[in-house]
């Protein structure tokens, strides 16, 4: 497995002018469908994808990753916003559950390099957290592909892990077929939206 290490350079300082501004949702248009953010892999802390006729979208108000190791497996949750106005509450998080080594600090999620992950078995959950109803759907077919994690360093010490990587999902939920597809996500951890909840 080839791990990644992304040192910033004088490129990356035109984006971020100081280690607060990592933490900003930076949002790039994709050439073919400007409504999505283009794939990325510079640690943006933004996230997209189509959600049957709507789009689900990184918001600059909310965190848009978090990550926690739990009972043998990673929970991975993408935060975010339904851009649908007519909705009173449009917030939804999109969690993947899956089995995967222990890691008991951020640092070891450089691990996720290139894992591609087949949603369909048992042993592996979608839920949807919309309008604070969580629900784990009926997946029909999926796929979660971590293409690349980089170590981000700042000061010759390691900020966060950038993960990057790409989702879509079919699926059946309350009777009804719903498609999320043409996902992608390029988001930064650190220990503050990282949890063991097994050592904590």
């Amino acid at each position: 497995m080839k791990n990644s290490i992304l040192i910033i350079s004088v490129l990356s300082l035109l984006f971020f002018s100081c280690s607060e501004d990592l933490d900003r949702t930076i949002f790039i248009p994709d050439e073919n469908d400007s409504s999505l953010p283009a794939y990325s892999e510079w640690g943006y802390n933004s996230f997209g994808a189509e959600f049957d006729r709507l789009y689900f979208l990184a918001s600059q108000n909310i965190v848009p990753c978090k990550i926690k190791y739990e009972n043998d497996s990673l929970y991975f949750s993408l935060h975010g916003i339904v851009n649908d106005y007519d909705l009173e509450n449009n917030r939804m998080i999109l969690e993947f559950i899956f089995p995967f080594e222990k890691i008991e600090n951020f640092t070891e999620l450089i691990k996720l390099n290139d894992l591609n992950i087949n949603l369909l078995p048992d042993y592996c959950k979608v839920v949807l957290d919309f309008d604070n109803t969580k629900t784990i759907v009926d997946v029909l077919s999926g796929k979660l592909h971590f293409k690349r994690t980089q170590l981000l360093f700042v000061d010759d010490s390691i900020n966060r892990v950038i993960i990057s990587g790409v989702f879509d999902i079919r699926f059946r939920q309350n009777g009804y077929l719903s498609n999320i597809s043409n996902g992608r996500f390029d988001v930064g951890i650190n220990h503050r939206y990282f949890l063991n909840a097994q050592i904590e």
